[in-house]
C-alpha cells in the first residue's frame, strides 16, 4: 500500500506588505532586500488566525480531490504558530472542517521543514494500513513572532497556509520521506522565550524569532544538498530523473545554490519567496499546489520536495504525482 496526492489547496492572507513598506520600518531598502533574499513582498494576517488560513487550504485540496471532510481519516498539522498552546491546531482544524468521526489529528512541530515532517508521518500512517485518507497542512502566522525592529528577520517571514490531500492507493505516490534533526544547533535559529523556559520574555510579549543568518545559510545549502543526494541513492536515481524541484521558499541565494548542486535549470524550480517571503511550514505546499494548479507540474512526474528549519530540522520527500 502507498499514498498519493490527490488534492492541493493553499491560502494567503489578503494584507499585502511591500519591502517599500518595510522600509518605513526599518534602516533598509527594496533593493537591499532582493539582493540578499529575493523577497519584494509578503503576506501578513491580520485577524485570521492559521487554523482559519488552513481550513480554506484543506477545503480547496478536499475539492480538487472529489472528496469531502467525512472521508477524512487522520490530520496532521505542521506549524510553529498554532491558534493556542492547546488544544493542538490540528483538533481545532477538524471541527471547524466539521468532521465528526474522531478520527486522528495531532500536530507536528519542524518548523520550517514542518511540512515535510509532516507528509513523512501521515505517508507512514497510510502506509502501516491504519488509515486511508490524511489532510496535511502547513500552515503559520509568523509575523505574531517577528520584531519589527529587526532588519535581519522581519524582511524575511510572512503568514500562509497550504495542504494536500493523500490517499491510500496501491501504485505508488510518495516513494520515500528522510527527517533528520541536530538539537546542537538551536541556538542559530529560534524564539527566545517560551512556556517553560524564558517564561518571562513570553509573557512580556517579547518572545522574538532569532536568527545568525550566516551561519544559517552555510548550513542549509550544505544540508540540502546532502539530503538531495540521500533521498535520490535510496531509490536508485540519478540527479536527471527529476523534473521538479520543490524547496522551502527561504531565500533565493538558498534555493539556486541546492538547484546547482542538483545540476537543475532553475525553470525546473518552483519558486515563490519573491512574492510570498518565507512562510515557514506553509511554504512548500503554497508552492507545491500554485504550480500544480497552473499547469506546471503534471500526473507522472517525478518532484523533490526539501526543506530545512530551526531545530536544525531537515528533511524531504521524493513523490511520483
Amino acid at each position: 500500500m502507498y499514498s498519493r496526492i490527490t488534492g492541493t489547496g493553499s491560502f494567503l492572507p489578503p494584507k499585502v506588505m511591500t519591502n517599500h513598506d518595510i522600509e518605513k520600518l526599518v534602516d533598509t531598502s527594496h533593493d537591499w532586500i532582493v539582493e540578499r533574499s529575493g523577497i519584494h513582498q509578503r503576506h501578513i494576517v491580520e485577524d485570521e488566525t492559521v487554523s482559519e488560513m488552513a481550513e480554506k487550504a484543506c477545503r480547496l485540496a478536499l475539492e480538487m480531490a472529489g472528496k469531502t471532510a467525512d472521508d477524512v481519516d487522520l490530520i496532521v498539522f505542521a506549524t510553529t504558530t498554532g491558534d493556542l498552546v492547546f488544544p493542538s491546531s490540528a483538533s481545532i482544524l477538524q471541527e471547524k472542517l466539521g468532521i465528526t468521526n474522531e478520527s486522528t489529528a495531532f500536530d507536528v512541530q519542524a518548523v520550517c521543514a514542518g511540512f515535510v515532517f509532516a507528509l513523512g508521518v501521515a505517508d507512514k500512517f497510510i502506509k502501516s494500513g491504519t488509515h486511508k485518507c490524511a489532510l496535511v497542512v502547513g500552515a503559520e502566522a509568523m509575523s505574531r513572532i517577528i520584531d519589527w525592529t529587526d532588519r535581519g528577520t522581519c524582511i524575511l517571514f510572512a503568514d500562509g497556509a497550504g495542504a494536500v490531500l493523500i490517499e491510500a492507493d496501491e501504485e505508488p505516490g510518495i516513494l520515500s520521506t528522510h527527517l533528520h534533526t541536530d538539537g546542537r544547533y538551536k541556538k542559530l535559529l529560534y524564539v527566545n522565550g517560551g512556556i517553560s523556559d524564558e517564561r518571562d520574555v513570553y509573557l512580556k510579549g517579547q518572545a522574538y524569532l532569532q536568527m545568525a543568518g550566516n551561519d544559517v545559510f552555510r548550513f542549509a545549502v550544505k544540508t540540502l544538498g546532502r539530503i538531495a543526494d540521500e533521498t535520490l541513492e535510496a531509490n536508485n536515481m540519478q540527479k536527471s530523473d527529476l523534473d521538479w524541484l520543490v524547496p522551502h521558499q527561504a531565500n533565493i541565494r538558498i534555493i539556486q545554490a541546492t538547484a546547482k548542486k542538483l545540476k537543475m535549470s532553475m525553470d525546473k524550480v518552483v519558486v515563490t519567496v519573491h512574492k510570498h517571503g518565507n512562510t515557514s511550514s506553509a511554504s512548500i505546499p503554497l508552492a507545491l499546489d500554485e504550480a500544480i494548479r497552473d499547469g506546471r507540474i503534471q500526473r507522472g512526474q517525478t518532484i523533490l520536495l526539501e526543506g530545512f528549519g530551526g531545530g536544525f530540522t531537515w528533511g524531504s520527500a521524493l513523490i511520483k504525482y
